[in-house]
């Protein structure tokens, strides 16, 4: 059996100034499984989907795929590109640059790749004067 350890933050909201709810806030660095992780975004996304106040058909047919697939994706089940499309259809392709960051090459990969940049021959070093043929 494996076990989990789920850190999480309780943040209090009103509702109706008389019910306190309390919703768990999950950090998605705490998660260690890719299955665990993928569940966790597609809960994400669910929630997402629920707060634009769509149907599962609806986001499908803006986005282009099946029903089912928005059903699968929101159990953490979904390829990439229709995870990014139903982003797209919830309008959430700006949290995409937050997600994964554009990675720059770092100061150490730039020096390894300057030393093995293709060099053009010249011909300058060729000169068949100097050399002595026989024919």
């Amino acid at each position: 059996m494996m076990q989990y350890t789920l850190k999480v933050s309780l943040v209090p909201i009103l509702a109706n100034n008389e019910t306190l709810r309390v919703y768990c806030i999950m950090r998605l660095s705490s998660i260690k499984t890719a299955p665990a992780l993928a569940a966790a975004l597609g809960e994400r996304l669910r929630q997402a989907r629920l707060n634009a106040d769509l149907t599962q058909a609806q986001v499908a047919l803006v986005a282009g795929i099946s029903a089912k697939a928005v059903t699968s994706a929101e159990r953490g089940n979904s390829q990439l590109e229709t995870f990014i499309a139903i982003m797209q259809a919830l309008g959430l392709t700006d949290q995409l640059d937050l997600f994964l960051p554009e990675q720059p090459p770092s100061p150490i990969m730039m020096a390894k790749l300057a030393g093995k940049k293709r060099k053009r021959a010249t011909g300058d070093g060729f000169k068949p004067e100097n050399r002595n043929y026989e024919w």
